[in-house]
């Protein structure tokens, strides 16, 4: 009998959600991704690579011609300067890059700090690293990293904390003074930093992203990691990318060259083309998902969910205690989507230890101002 590496794990919440969406027809506000394509000139350039036969392997590290479009980014966003051929590394998916990451610095019984409410794919790669993860919860009214708890937290086996700012599920964010204080907690200490930037883009209300590529003595020791599929609206198309100082992109190109070796050649093309021709993209991002959180919110104000508009990413979480406060929120999300036709991802299953007296679901707002609509109505009715 096959005794199982991940022997707790089993399909995602979010292929479960998805799938029952499907099969109930309900509106899919569960798994994060558009309902819209992303933009008619970074897709007219895919098929012309294509066809221009840039189908083969490309470099293990990715492009140089898309490295450089991110390195250039970065130096536009953040004003810092990263090395496009040492620091620089394109990965299928930002999961991957994860992955590689700790694969490539986590030893066995090494501890892994993770901020809970936690992006799934986190705890399964410490696991298999060989580590062991300390699971430190986040503040419960607003998300916020408790500095007691985690220098409680920290012990002489302390070899990663996991960072996620905007933050999934929650849309919380880290700020300037936080890393301040996280910086000073780690000084002196032999502890590196995954720092989970996808949703860098998505920031809202005229607040600017804090991204730890700009703190010189956290980039030191850090993985920074993002995704082209978020800011571009193509999650489908798998494809992110991690930056780190010299040494650390070393030790992860290591094992990112025997876990895919490479991305997709013509993705990579079609996206140095586009990031090209058009850097303003990132810029108008928050201004347009601003917007449908915007338009989204103010439809729920008439319903019985309570909430606060996120800071950022697409996700927007409700309270529905004055709903079914008799149900958990996994009941919650199968009766939501069953019942009334809108798919949602129950928050618990985020936490090792879930709160008991959360009554969170989580809706994805990255969808077209017709199904946002539809989903409000839905949801107001109840």
């Amino acid at each position: 009998m096959i005794q199982s590496k991940l022997p707790n794990v089993g399909a995602t919440i979010f292929t479960t959600m998805s799938q029952l969406a499907a099969q109930t027809g309900a509106l899919n506000l569960s798994q994060g991704f558009p309902d819209f394509n992303g933009p008619q000139a970074l897709l007219d350039a895919v098929g012309r690579h294509v066809c221009a036969g840039h189908n083969q392997y490309a470099p293990s590290t990715g492009l140089p011609a898309l490295r450089e479009q991110v390195a250039g980014k970065i130096a536009r966003s953040y004003g810092v300067t990263v090395d496009a051929e040492h620091e620089v590394t394109i990965t299928p998916g930002a999961t991957e890059a994860i992955f590689c990451a700790i694969q490539a610095i986590v030893r066995t019984d090494d501890e892994v700090i993770i901020f809970d409410p936690a992006y799934d794919s986190y705890a399964p790669s410490v696991q298999l690293a060989g580590g062991h993860c300390v699971h430190v919860q986040l503040n419960a009214s607003d998300f916020r990293i408790d500095w007691q708890k985690l220098a409680d937290a920290l012990t002489s086996r302390t070899r990663l904390i996991v960072l996620n700012s905007p933050h999934n599920p929650s849309g919380a964010l880290i700020t300037r003074d936080d890393l301040d204080q996280l910086a000073g907690l780690i000084e002196g200490r032999d502890i590196y930093l995954l720092s989970d930037e996808v949703y860098e883009h998505l920031i809202y209300d005229g607040v600017t992203h804090a991204s730890v590529l700009a703190h010189e003595a956290l980039y030191e020791r850090a993985f920074v990691v993002s995704s082209f599929g978020k800011t571009y609206h193509v999650t489908g198309w798998k494809t992110g990318y991690v930056v780190a100082p010299p040494a650390l992109s070393a030790e992860l190109r290591k094992v990112h060259q025997y876990v895919n070796f490479c991305g997709v050649t013509p993705l990579q093309h079609a996206l140095a083309d586009f990031m090209a021709e058009h850097p303003q993209h990132v810029e108008q991002l928050p201004t347009f998902y601003q917007a449908k959180r915007d338009l989204f919110c103010g439809l729920l104000q008439r319903s019985r969910f309570t909430f606060t508009r996120t800071a950022g990413t697409y996700f927007q979480l409700v309270d529905y205690s004055q709903i079914r406060p008799d149900l958990n929120d996994v009941d919650m999300a199968l009766w939501l989507t069953r019942e009334h036709g809108v798919a949602t991802i129950p928050i618990s299953v985020f936490y090792q230890q879930p709160i008991p007296e959360q009554r969170l679901v989580r809706l994805c707002f990255a969808k077209r101002e017709e199904t946002l609509r539809q989903a409000a109505e839905k949801l107001c009715a109840i």
